[in-house]
């Protein structure tokens, strides 16, 4: 019986899914799930800047290599297989290639769920309808491959492996040559006045002549331990600097010094673009530490 067939004429339309299409739908879905990561990586990620923190975020990839395949059996539970039922129940007089009739059906239901996610939650669909509607692509484009192929259960999680494990190489060195690093601004001494806000409502106002007037302004304490800090209401100086040894860091950014015995003086790093430039500082630990962002408005 072919997928998507009936099995014998005037019999109804087979709606269900068996174990074997299932099971073959979870191991595509799975397999992709790092291609998908490492393309969204590529896209909104490998030019951001990472604020001085290291190590830590990248634990939390080999954590996600663990629940992959519950990703990959509910990416298809969600999408690929409903997409199947949308093809099985097309107009029996309706003609065009099978994998033309899969992927639409994936693209329907993945914009589905684009625009449930904006009527939910407030996602914009331009942002999430081209994840939604291209993560079905692979997973359903294989199943119409393998139609008919007597591949074993754990076959084609082995054969999807190992092909994802080679795209995720082949496309990992060619994204981070493509990509490059993140390079802050540099900012001249004018740049750096005017004000500065922090999301709480910090404001960090620098003066031409090297004043600064701090308003609930985070600062160093005098023993920084496990992200201890200061919030400090006063004014100071501010000077411009090329790095800053005691800070470990060799990022340009200032100097802020306080008059008041309120926290010590600390270091704020250029972050941002030059059209939306960003001032930060990581208290404590580096790869768990508390950070705080200035931005200029």
């Amino acid at each position: 019986m072919r997928w998507g067939k009936t099995s014998r004429p005037g019999s109804r339309r087979r709606l269900t899914w068996s174990n074997d299409e299932w099971n073959r739908a979870a191991a595509l879905c799975t397999g992709q799930l790092p291609l998908v990561w490492l393309a969204w990586w590529s896209i909104m990620e490998a030019r951001r800047d990472d604020y001085d923190q290291r190590g830590g975020a990248y634990l939390g990839i080999f954590c996600v290599l663990l629940i992959l395949p519950l990703l990959g059996l509910l990416h298809a539970t969600v999408q690929i297989m409903p997409a199947a039922t949308l093809v099985r129940l097309r107009p029996r007089a309706a003609r065009g290639p099978e994998w033309a009739w899969y992927l639409g059906g994936s693209v329907l239901i993945g914009t589905g769920w684009s625009v449930l996610g904006y009527a939910l939650w407030g996602w914009p669909v331009a942002d999430t309808l081209p994840w939604f509607a291209g993560a079905g692509a692979l997973p359903v484009l294989g199943l119409v491959r393998l139609h008919g192929r007597p591949w074993g259960t754990w076959a084609v999680w082995l054969r999807s492996a190992g092909a994802s494990f080679v795209l995720f190489v082949v496309c990992g060195v060619s994204a981070a040559s493509l990509t490059g690093q993140y390079e802050p601004p540099e900012l001249s001494d004018g740049q750096f006045v005017g004000d500065w806000r922090g999301a709480d409502g910090g404001v960090l106002r620098l003066t031409p002549d090297g004043q600064a007037e701090l308003t609930r302004v985070p600062a160093h304490n005098d023993v920084d331990e496990e992200g201890d800090f200061a919030v400090c209401d006063g004014t100071g100086t501010w000077t411009r600097e090329e790095g800053n040894d005691l800070r470990d860091t060799d990022r340009d950014g200032l100097l802020v010094r306080l008059d008041s015995t309120c926290g010590q003086e600390t270091y704020w790093t250029v972050s941002g673009t030059e059209r939306n430039p960003e001032l930060f500082v990581l208290f404590g630990d580096p790869d768990a530490g508390e950070l705080r962002i200035l931005t200029k408005r």
